[in-house]
């Protein structure tokens, strides 16, 4: 083989690895809730997720430069830009979006359409005081006791300690209940109070923001609880004190609270995320709360359930 032979055979290695995608591609299946049907989720950025999470040369520049929340800020500063507004008729249309829902029909920005509000009338919010409610839109997955084996995903244990940040909330609720719900970018991406209660204590934790896509959660379950993250202590008469807390991901540069006083209620809201995917996720003490059984069963199936902000998720525990 000739020496030009072997430069062209290196380089032609070389591209094939940076641009073909390893890894799982398995399509990303939930329960539509409302239909009971399996569904196919439209992923935003699908090849560069399944490129920066699958491809060699893609985790070196997740872990170099896309992790950074240099690179979040300065992508959330070109959605915030008139400019930007040109994207949102195609983003409509493509996932599907309701614009009926929509308190306003004309937006500066992507930013200012991402972090769109809606009608009152769109999110109905269930007042049963028996009733816990879904914090936001998106897909959820639910665990009843999260000191249990059977709570380990890919290999992972959720750590609390690592996620609180503080030992005392770790032990609190060790032996209690966890929601997870993930917000993709084409979620409504405002996030509203699950009950009413007292807000007795808030702490916010930087860190990374890696996708938190289940392209990305496949490979990195752990990110949830090294993330940048914001949480919230809520005193509540019939669920114990529960903790809210919202996770940033790639692409979302800032979490915004926009809520005024302590005491709080159900389906008030409580700030909302910049471009990006995100997360919101429930703690609960032991036997505080008793999560839909459907939310369950699908989760030991490992399938989301999709849900809808307002809309019951769990009871109080009889």
């Amino acid at each position: 083989m000739s020496k030009k032979t072997k430069i062209i055979l290196a380089l032609f290695i070389i591209v094939f690895i940076a641009v073909f995608p390893f890894g799982d591609n398995t399509p990303i299946k939930y329960i539509d809730r409302q239909s009971g049907e399996i569904k196919t989720e439209k992923v935003y950025g699908e090849f560069w997720l399944h490129w920066l999470y699958n491809n060699p040369v893609g985790k070196i520049s997740l872990y170099t430069i896309v992790k950074r929340k240099l690179v979040s800020e300065w992508y959330g500063r070109q959605m915030s830009s008139t400019e930007s507004a040109d994207k949102i008729p195609d983003f409509i249309s493509k996932y599907h979006i309701n614009k009926n829902e929509f308190e306003k029909q004309n937006f500066t920005s992507f930013n200012d359409f991402f972090s769109r509000k809606l009608k009152v009338s769109a999110r109905p919010i269930d007042t049963n005081k028996a009733v816990l409610i879904s914090p936001a839109d998106g897909k959820i997955l639910a665990y009843k006791n999260i000191s249990k084996q059977d709570f380990i995903v890919k290999g992972y244990q959720f750590n609390l300690l690592q996620f609180f940040n503080d030992s005392v909330l770790a032990n609190q609720y060790r032996n209690g209940s966890l929601i997870i719900i993930r917000l993709c970018p084409t979620d409504y991406h405002r996030f509203h109070f699950p009950v009413d209660g007292e807000i007795i204590s808030s702490k916010r934790i930087e860190g990374p923001l890696f996708s938190v896509s289940p392209i990305a959660l496949r490979k990195k379950v752990e990110i949830i609880c090294r993330n940048k993250r914001e949480y919230t202590q809520i005193k509540t008469t019939n669920f114990g004190t529960i903790i809210m807390a919202e996770v940033g991901a790639t692409m979302v540069g800032s979490i915004i609270q926009t809520y005024k006083t302590p005491s709080v209620k159900k389906g008030l809201e409580k700030g909302y995320f910049i471009f990006g995917g995100s997360t919101v996720v429930l703690f609960f003490e032991k036997d505080k709360a008793q999560i839909d059984s459907d939310i369950l069963e699908n989760t030991q199936k490992q399938i989301e359930t999709e849900v809808k902000m307002g809309e019951q998720i769990a009871v109080t525990k009889p």
